[in-house]
């Protein structure tokens, strides 16, 4: 269940903007403060049952724009590539005691990290 819930609030942080206001303060309100569904319906206005549906269809929408638009696969992907490319630098630092490869090496390392 914890999994799921970070799940989908790494989906909410890329998708949110393709959200309705109302989908994004539920999902805010459910994922991000743990608010009870008898909590978020009391806050809204609306019926525990009404929250419950609105957390289902917009978990399922969230998933459904990962399967298209694949942001969170392609940044994770993205993520572990600059980590690899940071270890290989690592390994020519160790190899290469030229001051200058070190400090072009390092520049390399430090704009990969910014990424």
């Amino acid at each position: 269940m914890i999994e799921k819930k970070v799940e989908v609030s790494v989906l909410y942080d890329y998708y949110q903007e393709l959200l309705t206001k109302t989908q994004q303060n539920i999902i805010e309100l459910y994922f991000n403060y743990d608010l009870s569904l008898s909590e978020i319906a009391e806050e809204i206005g609306i019926s525990r049952q009404a929250v419950y549906d609105h957390i289902k269809r917009t978990e399922k929408l969230l998933y459904e724009y990962e399967n298209k638009l694949q942001l969170v696969q392609n940044d994770k992907s993205r993520r572990q590539k600059i980590q690899s490319l940071i270890g290989e630098i690592e390994k020519l630092s160790l190899q290469d005691g030229n001051p200058e490869t070190l400090k072009t090496l390092k520049k390399i390392r430090d704009t990969l990290e910014q990424l």
